[in-house]
């Protein structure tokens, strides 16, 4: 059930492949407006959202939030092979290299 008739459109979207925002300067397509402009800032440069610890900038909330892990101390990603912790899920995969296809990519 969603909780509104826009909400079951973009949802619609994902079955149907309807992608109407288009990139003036790329032509790539998305279901959703927002995600266009988030598009739009690999283009601009556009950077809005700061990390208050270090000043550096970001292109999107879910970037900065990654990026906090660094400040917080937080490890959310795991190595299943030996179990160390990681604060980002790029610096995982390439932990991942030193056990030589013993830990599974993810």
């Amino acid at each position: 059930m969603f909780y509104s008739k826009t909400a079951l459109l973009l949802h619609e979207r994902t079955h149907t492949g309807t992608k109407p925002f288009e990139c003036t300067d790329c032509k790539a397509r998305f279901t959703q407006n927002s995600a266009l402009k988030m598009h739009r800032r690999s283009h601009t440069g556009e950077k809005p959202f700061m990390c208050e610890a270090c000043g550096k900038s970001f292109a999107s909330k879910e970037y900065l939030r990654h990026h906090s892990n660094i400040h917080t101390g937080s490890k959310p990603y795991k190595c299943e092979q030996c179990g160390r912790g990681f604060a980002q899920r790029n610096s995982l995969h390439q932990h991942l290299k030193i056990h030589t296809g013993k830990c599974r990519s993810y």
